[in-house]
């Protein structure tokens, strides 16, 4: 395969998904080559952790074909050559790994038999192993789903909690203010009417002073004349 594409905000994702599935098809192989050399029940089990990578193999696949649309134009080609490439790798491991599974001599080792009835049990049971595995699965990934949404629960009562106290918070302040403005409104009335009040004293003391020099000039006046 050719080397990981450019750097790109639509190609970053892309390319961490195909460095992830590089990763877990170097793992699935290393299972299927131990897989070859195994039988009976420890054969079953190898099975069963090559099918579960697998599984995350075209999860991974399935990540990388709807991120690859948001890759630009000018190197799409190249994301579609890479991911074509990844498909056929993991349809060869995916049929790799069914032949090993339909080997029922392997399989099962001394208890398998020609005895058609005898093979349809086996099969059977290997169906219902086949069906707790995934039952297993999907049971884990319920239980992650169910402690995501416990976390995210917690988050969101954290949130409004913090948004209640900054709610109080805001109301504290507000009261602040209005007593703060009733404090300056009462300053300036009080203001007002000193000022009044000095203005009515500077009318009087010239009003009084007036009186006075009046006085003064009548007296003169009189006593000149």
């Amino acid at each position: 395969m050719s080397n990981p594409l450019d750097t790109d905000a639509g190609s970053e994702l892309f390319s961490s998904y195909e460095a992830e599935l590089k990763l877990v098809q170097a793992d699935l192989n290393q299972k299927l080559d131990q897989i070859s050399e195994l039988s009976g029940e420890p054969r079953k089990s190898a099975i069963r952790l090559a099918e579960r990578t697998l599984d995350e193999a075209n999860e991974l696949l399935g990540q990388m074909r709807i991120e690859k649309q948001n890759i630009p134009s000018a190197i799409r080609s190249k994301a579609n050559q890479r991911f074509r490439n990844f498909e056929s790798d993991i349809d060869a491991q995916k049929r790799k790994l069914k032949t090993m599974s339909d080997d029922r001599k392997a399989l099962f080792g001394n208890r398998y038999s020609d005895n058609p009835d005898h093979d349809q049990q086996l099969e059977q049971r290997q169906q219902l192993l086949s069906g707790t595995e995934r039952l297993d699965r999907s049971s884990q990934r319920l239980r992650e789903s169910q402690r995501i949404a416990n976390e995210t629960e917690g988050i969101g009562r954290d949130t409004l909690a913090d948004l209640q106290v900054q709610r109080e918070t805001i109301q504290h302040t507000r009261l602040n203010l209005l007593e703060s403005e009733g404090y300056v409104d009462r300053s300036v009335k009080t203001l007002r009417g000193m000022a009044r009040r000095m203005a009515t004293n500077r009318i009087i003391t010239v009003a009084i002073i007036t009186v006075l020099v009046l006085l003064i000039i009548v007296v003169i006046y009189s006593k000149f004349h």
